[in-house]
């Protein structure tokens, strides 16, 4: 069902496809941990929007689930994997179409777009803030979905508009959202996460600056990731989302536990940082979720505080 599927969307609505079946996810996430998607696609370039419609049109009415891949950098995949279509956005990017527009204060993405590109272009063209974004892991579609946030600063802070596939009235459309006023964006949150939609585009509205200084305040941020060994293992960042209410980081919560180092399987508490889960070499999703379980349960036995999971699980946890 699923072949036939892409082979009708592509002779209706033709778009360079890669087109992969029983594709492991340990290929294509920062955790290198996932079992195999029924099907993985990676549409590239011209034609891009109007498969993807066409795709989500057909499967949506034979009841065949879509997943959508930005980098990878946020999720760890069951081990069993992800049942129906991973539709992989990392074709949705290029020198040749990644920069859509240069206005004077505003730079338009693709969503398939790395975010470390994307930081690295405003600083080429002389735009000044998103140096918070440099050394980042994933894509800008990604990082829009999640109000991506660090050293302070958040996507919705410099967001103007994103223009989505969405479903509306029993079918997929193309829509444009004004978010200059950020509703429904906050802590690790934005209004996408409630929409069956794929992020095709982001406007930033960016002031002109001095281009040393950043590439200055980028080089200070990739360094501090570097320092952190963000780098060092496979992960995907932040474990856990921070509460305010906590009054201190999660990453100081653990640590304080004596939580830092804490393994099961080939899944760890970083040693260097409460914060972040790690590879060790050998994990297994399921190693990964039981550590984060259990570190959430001894966290509320201690403090009483509950630990929301900023990684998300995804796929086929049964």
């Amino acid at each position: 069902m699923i072949q036939k599927i892409i082979e009708q969307c592509l002779s209706e609505t033709p778009c360079e496809t890669e087109i992969r079946f029983n594709e492991p996810m340990s290929e294509h996430t920062t955790f290198k941990v996932g079992g195999p998607a029924d099907c993985w696609l990676c549409p590239d370039g011209e034609g891009f929007a109007s498969f993807c419609i066409n795709l989500l049109n057909r499967t949506h009415a034979a009841g065949i689930p879509v997943f959508i891949l930005g980098g990878g950098a946020n999720i760890a995949v069951s081990d069993k994997g992800i049942r129906g279509i991973v539709l992989d956005m990392s074709g949705w990017t290029g020198e040749s179409v990644w920069k859509i527009c240069a206005q004077e204060e505003e730079l338009i993405f693709k969503g398939g777009t790395t975010i470390d590109e994307v930081a690295d272009y405003a600083a080429a063209a002389g735009f000044c803030g998103l140096e918070f974004l440099a050394g980042m892991p994933g894509t800008i579609g990604g990082a829009v979905w999640m109000n991506a946030r660090c050293y302070g600063s958040e996507i919705s802070d410099v967001l103007s508009w994103v223009e989505i596939i969405v479903r509306e009235q029993n079918e997929y459309i193309i829509k444009r959202i004004e978010t200059e006023q950020k509703t429904g964006f906050g802590y690790k949150q934005s209004p996408f996460q409630n929409m069956d939609c794929i992020i095709l585009s982001a406007d930033f509205k960016l002031k002109k600056g001095e281009k040393e200084k950043i590439l200055i305040e980028m080089d200070k941020n990739r360094e501090d990731r570097y320092e952190k060994s963000h780098y060092s293992f496979p992960c995907a960042g932040s474990a856990f989302k921070n509460n305010r209410d906590f009054g201190k980081p999660t990453g100081q919560i653990i640590d304080e536990l004596g939580l830092k180092g804490l393994q099961i399987g080939g899944a760890q508490i970083a040693p260097f940082h409460g914060n972040i889960v790690i590879n060790t070499g050998n994990a297994a999703a399921a190693d990964i979720r039981a550590l984060m379980d259990e570190v959430t349960a001894k966290v509320k036995a201690a403090t009483g505080f509950n630990l929301e999971p900023e990684i998300l699980f995804v796929g086929d946890w049964g």
